[in-house]
This record gives C-alpha cells, structure tokens and sequence, in this order.
C-alpha cells in the first residue's frame, strides 16, 4: 500500500539557496559602504617615524658643501726668455719667499751683457780720463793765476816807487808813464784771468756732474742688465703651496708665459655653491659655521658670483674669529648659512611626506594613537632640519613624517 508523502515547504526546500543569497546580498553591502567610507590601510607603527608638532626656535639656514681654497692664487710668469735648465720644486711644495722654481739658461742675454760690461769699463776710463784732463787745465790755470798775481803785486809796489822818483826829479814822466801802462795792462790781464778761473771752475763742475750722470746711468743699465740673469732663476714670490709647473726641462720660455700657479696657504677661504632660489636672499655678510673635530668656527660671506651656472651660484666665505688648524687645501666641511635671525615658530622635523604631498597635507595621529587621517596644512619656510607649520596643526598634536612612499591613495592609516 502507497504511502502518500507530504510536500515541503518552500523555504524548508531551498534554505540554502536563500542563505547563499543573503550572505552575497551582505557582502556586497559592505563592499558598498567600505566604498563610500574612507580608503585605509594598515601599517606597522615600528616602520614610520612620529614627530610631535612644537613650538621651538626656527632659524631659517641653508646647509651647503663648501670647499678649502686659498684665498690669494698667484700666477707665476716667466721675466725672462730662455730655455729651462732645469726644475727644482716639485708640485704641491710648500715654499717661502725666495725659494727657487726652476733655472734657466739664455747663453745670447750673456754675451749681451758682457758686451754692456765691457762698453761700460770704457766709458768709465773715459770717465777718469776728462776728470785728469779738466784737473790739470785748472792746475795751469791756478798756476798762471799764482804768477800772474805776484807779477801784478811787484808791478804795483814798483809803481810806487816809480811814483816817487818822478816826483824828486829823478825819472823822466815817459819812464813814468811806460811803467804805469805796464802796471794798468797786468792788473787788467789779472783780473781776466781770475775770471778765466771762475769760468773754467764753473764749466769744470757742470761737465763733471755730466759726465758723472752719464756714468751713473750706464751703471744702472748694467745692474739692470745683471739682474735679467737673476730673473732666468724663478723664485717664489711668497710663502705658499706651489700647485703645479706647466713647463718641462728643455723648453723654451718667453718673456710673460705663464709657468705656473702659487697658493698662499695662510690665507684660506670656503668656496660653497647655492641654488639661485636663494640668491635674493644671500649678501654680503650673513654669518654662518661650519664644525670641525667638535667645534664651531664663525664664517661670513665676502663674495657672491651672481652667474647662475646649472642653477647654482658661488660663494666665498672667510673665517671671522679663529681658524681651525692644519686644514688642507681642498678639504671640504658642511657649511651652514644663516639667512635670518632665530624666530619663535610652530615646527615639525623635515620628512619624505613634503616630496609625496608638496607640504600640502600629511597624516595626523588620533588621541589614542592608533589612527592616523589625512589633513590639510600649510608649510612656510624650512631649514635643512625642519619645516614651519603656518596653518593645519596645533602645538602637542603628533604627526607622520616618513613612509609617504608606501600609502599610495589611503585617507587614513591603522597603526598596529
């Protein structure tokens, strides 16, 4: 006998199919809503950096490489035509004053100036040869002038007695007269030949201060002469480093050719390139430092080159106080240029988040600290340390500062 079965109910006959739909129907639901909610993503809090938001001293400062150069550079030029003999200072020497550089040979300079030498022996007895000439003129000069005197003082003392004859009767007035002619004719005669003296005196004396110019002069040629021969020696100028010798041994020099390059070492300065977004705010005279072996040392800007070479300018900086020592050419430090005074401000550390958002939002932790969003700030100026938060932030408030790589668009982290 046929039992008869009783049918199910439709529910009973297709719960499953019910239950997989309303799982699906849940599951798009949250997809839905974790659409519409903000995109978050979870990350390890050890992997970020934290930076607490503070009011602190700003001081807006540029950190820059700079390099040890000397501060006076001398050209060394050859004085001399000739050709190099040889060298005797090797680069990188540090010489003093004097020193010699290098020696060279010019056999044509020689032979110029022993001709010179010679010319001027012979003028030199010529010299002495006028001098004797003119000192025995004015001897026979001064001889006749001696005889010429007595005669005139006999001739005088005879006239007189001739005076006085013709006065007693006993010479005749024509005896008289010849006697007192001969007497006018000498003194007359005297009187031109003292003069003849003075002349030849004063001429003597002109002649001799010309000759003597003239001899003094050849001299001087001639010492300039001789020191041609000490200028195929070249020596250092200064104290200093030489840097280099652009010549060889057997080669021949010109006058004026550059053979090559002196540092004055005690003298030093700091060569530091800027980007030109700074060079309305770099002049000269803003201070900066630089640390060498745990102590600071004072500079100052002295020198601004305003071309702009890839983007950059130079700067020369010279030490203000003490200079630290045994600091070599060369040698470079981190310099820090001081663009303004130190001014209080709200600051946070300098971080990766400023290339990712360009400064203009990072992510901001909850109270608890778990939870990180997405907020707007407004950033100001920076220092190589820090940047200053003008707007967004508050003092106390704590921040993410690295990792910005890793977020991609998530609006809010999961610290776990």
């Amino acid at each position: 006998m046929d039992i008869q079965l009783k049918k199910k109910h439709p529910l009973v006959r297709y719960k499953y199919y019910f239950m997989a739909g309303i799982v699906f129907a849940a599951f798009m639901i949250y997809l839905l809503i974790a659409g519409a909610g903000p995109r978050r993503l979870r990350y390890e809090v050890d992997k970020l950096e934290i930076a607490e938001v503070r009011q602190d001293k700003f001081l807006e400062y540029l950190d820059v490489e700079g390099v040890i150069q000397p501060k006076l550079t001398i050209k060394l030029n050859s004085l001399e035509s000739g050709t190099v003999d040889r060298i005797v200072a090797e680069d990188g020497s540090l010489l003093k004053v004097g020193d010699v550089i290098l020696v060279m040979t010019n056999p044509d300079l020689v032979r110029t100036i022993e001709d010179e030498r010679d010319a001027l022996a012979k003028q030199q007895v010529g010299y002495r040869e006028k001098q004797i000439e003119m000192e025995r003129k004015t001897s026979q000069l001064k001889r006749q002038s001696m005889e010429t005197i007595y005669k005139l003082d006999r001739l005088s003392k005879e006239n007189v007695l001739n005076r006085e004859e013709f006065n007693i009767g006993i010479k005749s007035k024509a005896q008289y007269e010849v006697a007192e002619d001969e007497f006018i004719f000498n003194q007359e005669n005297t009187r031109l030949l003292m003069d003849e003296l003075k002349h030849d005196s004063l001429l003597n004396s002109i002649q001799t201060d010309l000759m003597h110019n003239d001899l003094t002069r050849e001299e001087k040629r001639f010492e300039r002469s001789r020191e041609r021969l000490d200028n195929l020696i070249v020596r250092a100028p200064v104290n200093g480093q030489l840097s280099y010798v652009s010549v060889m041994p057997g080669e021949r020099v010109n006058a004026g050719s550059s053979i090559g390059e002196l540092k004055v070492v005690d003298q030093i300065k700091i060569n530091t390139k800027v980007s030109e977004y700074y060079i309305d705010k770099i002049v000269v005279g803003i201070p900066a430092t630089i640390t060498y072996q745990d102590e600071k040392y004072p500079l100052k800007i002295t020198k601004i080159n305003p071309e702009i070479r890839e983007r950059q300018f130079e700067v020369d900086l010279v030490f203000s106080g003490h200079t630290p020592d045994n600091v070599r050419i060369g040698k470079s430090f981190r310099v820090q240029i001081e663009l303004e005074q130190p001014e209080d401000a709200l600051v946070i550390p300098k971080g990766n988040f400023f290339q990712t958002t360009g400064g203009q939002w990072l992510f901001k932790l909850n109270e608890a600290g778990d939870r990180a969003k997405k907020t707007m700030i407004s950033i100001g100026r920076q220092n190589p340390r820090q940047y200053e938060v003008l707007d967004g932030l508050k003092t106390g408030e704590r921040v993410i500062v690295t990792g910005y790589d890793n977020f991609g668009d998530a609006e809010e982290i999961v610290l776990k």
